[in-house]
């Protein structure tokens, strides 16, 4: 995601717990030793990353879990959406952030900041040379050492605090700067409490008039000194207190060498007795080194959850890394009152409210393979996400489809609709289906009101009228919108037909077929649709944008996730069909970027990793690789997962090939390499690929274990020769949700040539709704 609408692998530096960087049969410690998993992730994955070429555009989230604060070193100026750059020198502060994306910016942030000697608080004065030789980045834990202070800064959060333990020289210029930031703060100091408590407002969008987020600030040691700054960086020498467009606070006191001062931070979106409510709760009188410890237990736990082994060591590294970045997303902005009771404070109206509330996502990357992950290992968390939805359409009127805190208008699409449909037709329980439906139903039908274009469907009115969104209406993306909103469609009617909505279902599977309405049978590609009926001439399928979304023709034609045996007989059958999904790898990588008036960040991603026109740094083609099985051609499918996988992740800074985008970018990772992978949320059916370790162990929420083995599995034998489930042939090319649910073991049998004759016929096909039997009468 990017535009807001108008070789040998080597020892990352820093990673001191990193295990060493060798290759290694299993991921597994010496007998009777357990795992810690927790080392074999680099949060500085993705780090390496600028505005003319992503290689992932992470920072390294400090974080817990699905935590409402994150915290991360801060290389870059205040404001810059590249918040952390690994070939960065200088570090400026540690800041709390609430960031998705580097284009989505942050809100909410303000930062604290160590310095010795002459006092220095300006933002550009005060950084500090620093090197990733004395960095130490876990999920759970970081370190460094800040060189132009000879100040060691740790550390270790919770989901809505953090503490700090900062180890200075001996100075009798000892001072921590709490930096509020821009766009509103203030501060106040109170010494007999060895407390700063105040608010920051920053943000870039999505919030009402009266938001704030409240922090309070905790320190071990009384203070000699305390000043602040006001607006333009004016020092207030000796004051307590400061309110304006950007404030700070500065504490000091003399220390001696190795004299470690604490300092334990926490924040709500609520008030600032919730502020202090949440540091209390979470953190209270821990100390640091058992605050770390939780936090790495957590970590522990949930990575845990799925185990790998029997791989290379990079490999095992990329795999814990990226489901790292899975866990992060979406945030919750729900905190607990002083009776334990779930609250939150909604940032579409303003108001406290009881319930859930999760954000900082974007639905068009997400849907994809994040929310399905979830139905997969985490039903629990995405009921209350699912309650979240609920409670954003009831005090927004509309659901989100990219929330940071609020609506954003970001990217296009009505991609919360395959997102609940998901979570009802795996069975995921605890919210109102009924509500979640009639919201769906409101995207489909209703133009009126929506808060911002990328909320409902942008010219549903068209839409709905011609079967298609048209090219010269002015509504940009047309072909991309039409092509998602047919396949959202689909998933609505699953919905509607499973709750025994008989007629809603008839009237959407219909509409699921509009895809048809834009393919062009003289080039072979979907394309845009004047409101007349007549195609967009001239027509060049390589130009990115335009009529798409940060892609070209050649990318989206494959967005018919519902209906792919329906695409493939527009095409001209399988041959041709897998000749089509050929050319895109074996074409030289052209492209025409004169929609956007330079080259984008996508373009050159997809240009230089030789492999033509495949661009896997963004979501539309994703799913492409996995196309190969309804045409059956499944080794196809095999191979070209695998060189993905290790040719486009790595376990370093520039380990991405990419946007990360929220967790979507790993989620196809750990998807593919467990050995399947799911094209079309929606359905039940995983599509196969090949896995990449030799063993995946699955521990389910419901207490099932599945496990996913790949006999004589290696970087040379990457193709299925035959396939088992619980000790029966699987001639399919697809795994069903249900079966993984109940536990069990699917078996591999690798080897180094492809096996043509394997699950090659018709019935090995996964799902499309042009075979379904049980449609037809939907469909007349």
């Amino acid at each position: 995601m990017k535009y807001i609408i108008y070789i040998s692998l080597f020892c990352v530096a820093g990673l001191a717990l990193m295990p060493a960087c060798t290759t290694s049969e299993a991921a597994e410690s010496p007998a009777n030793e357990p795992v810690d998993y927790v080392s074999y992730v680099n949060p500085l994955m993705g780090t390496d990353s600028e505005f003319s070429l992503s290689n992932g555009n992470t920072y390294p989230a400090i974080a817990m879990p699905w935590g409402m604060n994150f915290w991360t070193p801060m290389t870059n100026k205040m404001g810059d959406g590249w918040t952390y750059q690994y070939d960065a020198y200088k570090i400026r502060g540690f800041k709390q952030t609430h960031q998705p994306s580097p284009w989505i910016n942050d809100y909410a942030a303000f930062s604290l900041m160590p310095v010795t000697g002459t006092l220095k608080f300006q933002e550009e004065e005060r950084a500090s040379w620093f090197s990733h030789k004395a960095e130490v980045v876990q999920p759970h834990y970081y370190k460094v050492y800040l060189a132009d202070y000879d100040v060691v800064t740790e550390m270790a959060p919770t989901e809505r605090a953090v503490q700090f333990r900062f180890t200075f020289p001996e100075t009798d210029s000892a001072y921590i700067l709490l930096d509020g930031f821009f766009r509103g703060s203030m501060v106040k100091i109170l010494p007999e409490e060895r407390k700063i408590i105040g608010y920051c407002r920053n943000n870039h969008g999505g919030v009402p008039n009266n938001f704030h987020n409240y922090f309070v600030a905790e320190f071990d040691k009384d203070f000699s000194v305390h000043h602040t700054w006001g607006d333009g960086w004016q020092l207030m020498p000796n004051t307590l207190d400061n309110e304006g467009e950007h404030v700070g606070a500065i504490v000091g006191f003399a220390t001696e060498r190795g004299e470690q001062v604490n300092v334990k931070v926490a924040s709500s979106f609520i008030s600032p007795e919730q502020a202090q409510r949440n540091l209390d709760q979470e953190i209270g009188r821990a100390t640091f080194e058992a605050t770390k410890q939780a936090g790495h237990d957590r970590w522990q736990d949930e990575l845990s959850r799925i185990k790998v082994s029997g791989g290379k060591e990079a490999d095992i590294q990329t795999f814990y890394s990226c489901l790292y970045r899975l866990l992060l997303f979406p945030r919750p902005l729900h905190e607990i009152d002083e009776n334990g009771q779930i609250i939150h404070y909604s940032p579409y109206n303003g108001e406290v409210r009881p319930g859930y509330l999760y954000t900082d996502n974007g639905f068009w990357d997400t849907f994809r393979a994040v929310f399905p992950f979830f139905n997969l290992m985490y039903p629990e968390l995405n009921s209350r996400i699912m309650q979240g939805l609920e409670n954003t359409y009831v005090e927004s009127g509309w659901l989100p489809e990219w929330a940071s805190p609020g609506h954003r208008d970001c990217m296009i699409g009505s991609n919360s609709t395959p997102i609940i449909a998901d979570a009802y037709l795996k069975g995921v329980e605890g919210y109102d289906a009924e509500l979640l439906l009639d919201a769906m139903l409101k995207n489909a039908d209703q133009d009126e009101g929506r808060p911002v274009q990328s909320v409902g469907r942008a010219g549903v009115d068209y839409y709905n009228k011609l079967g298609y969104v048209p090219y010269d209406v002015g509504i940009n993306e047309n072909a991309a919108r039409t092509l998602e909103y047919a396949y959202a469609d689909f998933t609505l009617a699953e919905m509607a037909r499973a709750m025994g909505k008989t007629e809603v279902a008839k009237r959407f599977y219909k509409q699921s077929q509009r895809y048809r309405n834009l393919f062009d049978p003289e080039t072979g590609w979907m394309r845009g649709k004047l409101e007349n009926g007549a195609f967009q001439s001239p027509f060049n399928p390589l130009k990115w944008g335009d009529a798409f979304t940060e892609g070209n023709s050649l990318h989206y034609t494959w967005s018919v996730f519902h209906d792919i045996a329906g695409l493939m007989e527009l095409m001209g059958g399988e041959e041709a069909f897998a000749a089509r999904l050929d050319e895109v790898f074996t074409m030289p990588p052209k492209f025409d970027d004169s929609y956007y008036g330079f080259t984008i960040h996508e373009i050159r991603e997809m240009q230089i990793v030789n492999m033509g026109n495949y661009a896997h740094g963004n979501q539309p083609i994703q799913h492409m690789i996995y196309l190969y099985n309804f045409a059956g051609q499944p080794w196809k499918a095999q191979a070209r997962s695998r060189e993905v996988m290790e040719k486009l992740y790595q376990p370093a800074p520039d380990g991405y090939c990419g946007d990360e985008d929220n967790g979507q970018t790993s989620a196809w990772f750990v998807f593919s390499a467990m050995g399947f992978y799911p094209v079309c949320p929606g359905t039940p059916q995983y599509v196969l690929g090949s896995p990449l370790f030799e063993s995946v162990e699955l521990q389910l929420e419901n207490g099932n274990t599945f496990r996913v083995s790949a006999a004589g599995n290696s970087p040379e034998n990457i193709y299925i020769q035959q396939a088992s489930l619980n000790g029966k042939p699987h001639p399919y090319t697809w795994l069903d949700y249900d079966a993984v649910q109940a536990g069990g073991e699917l078996q591999f049998q690798m080897g180094a040539a492809p096996n043509r004759e394997w699950a090659t016929d018709a019935a090995a096909r996964p799902y499309s709704l042009s075979t379904d039997p049980e449609l037809e009468n939907y469909l007349k």
